[in-house]
């Protein structure tokens, strides 16, 4: 993993509760051999996506005495990217060598490790993320993943598609023990929703004295054995990052429970996927609810997919109007803060690549 690009915080600088405690203010932070000033905010700001005009107009009123341009991707206007102070999109390394005037750039991902490249670690732009727009829809797919495991869902769908009446007794979640990896937007919101549902919330995390509500015990990441042997459902929310990639493999996984349950919903390059195979075939755990996965699209020839008690959903967990608002909500608060010299939210961390 190439590393994070680099941003400047200040310790004096208060930023809402749950963002990323990196920041940027225009007024105080060099970009390359130059600071940005008043004239830099008002400089082009170019937005790659489908957005309608209602989403249009609050972004140009975000913007100030900026000038705005709407494309439908970066590439298809090189020129616009070379003119540009602000881009909201994709920006490839090629794009990226031609934003001379670039000082700020935002992803409408939550997810940046695909953005960091050593191109851009390279160069003094700040980026920011859409961290969070998918918190609360991803947790729920959590959710649904653990009750369809704990009641094997899938053999009511199977006797309905036999119009077959078939009744048997099934689990709960009441009582059980939910690991969470990872206490980010997604992990805060999932330890919420399972501690409504009765469950012990255990969660791992880096800074683990600050506690989450909702969470009854909290481990630094060299306890996460400890964690994996009480869980009954162990959840992965952490993002991908140098220090997350193959963070579970055979030792892992051999650390659970037979009776526990493995859930991925945020990327798949965490678990090693051989070992998780493994893992299943050999019944060293009881089941799979699986929204990320290593290979995607997920080949028609991969064995996950016919696997007893596995669950496959196609990295959809937040595909939700309601994420594509939220995430819009981000760049529009933050291009107002920009445009008035305030710190941006939810700049990538230097130290951890998110």
């Amino acid at each position: 993993m190439a590393a994070a690009v680099r941003a400047t915080s200040s310790s004096s600088i208060s930023l809402p509760s749950g963002y990323s405690r990196s920041s940027f203010s225009p007024g105080q932070i060099k970009n390359g051999e130059r600071r940005p000033e008043a004239d830099d905010r008002r400089g082009l700001v170019l937005v790659a996506g489908r957005h309608g005009e209602a989403e249009r107009e609050r972004i140009r009123g975000a913007a100030g005495d900026a000038p705005v341009e709407f494309v439908q991707s970066a590439r298809d206007r090189p020129d616009l990217v070379e003119r540009a102070t602000v881009v909201a999109g994709d920006l490839d390394d090629e794009l990226l060598a031609r934003a001379r005037n670039l000082i700020w750039r935002h992803s409408w991902a939550a997810g940046v490790d695909h953005e960091l490249t050593d191109a851009l670690s390279a160069t003094s732009v700040t980026l920011t993320s859409s961290a969070g727009n998918g918190a609360i829809p991803l947790a729920e797919h959590a959710m649904l993943l653990m009750l369809m495991l704990n009641r094997d869902a899938p053999r009511w769908l199977r006797a309905q598609a036999e119009h077959r009446w078939d009744r048997f007794e099934h689990g709960e979640l009441n009582g059980l023990t939910c690991g969470i990896i990872g206490l980010g937007h997604s992990g805060s919101d999932l330890a919420a929703k399972a501690a409504a549902f009765h469950m012990r919330v255990l969660g791992v995390r880096r800074r683990a004295h600050l506690p989450v509500p909702g969470v009854d015990r909290i481990y630094p990441p060299d306890r996460l054995h400890d964690v994996l042997n009480e869980s009954d459902f162990v959840v992965v929310t952490a993002p991908y990052t140098p220090d997350t990639a193959g963070m579970f493999g055979e030792a892992e996984f051999a650390a659970m429970s037979e009776t526990s349950c493995f859930v991925c919903f945020s990327r798949g390059g965490i678990v090693d996927d051989d070992a998780l195979l493994t893992a299943l075939r050999e019944g060293w755990i009881a089941g799979a609810g699986l929204d990320a996965h290593g290979n995607e699209p997920l080949p028609p020839d991969s064995p996950f997919w016919d696997l007893p008690h596995v669950i496959i959903t196609p990295h959809n967990g937040a595909t939700t109007a309601a994420t594509r608002q939220r995430g819009l909500d981000i760049f529009v608060d933050n291009l107002a803060r920009f445009t008035d010299g305030r710190p941006l939210r939810n700049v990538v961390d230097t130290q951890v690549g998110y």
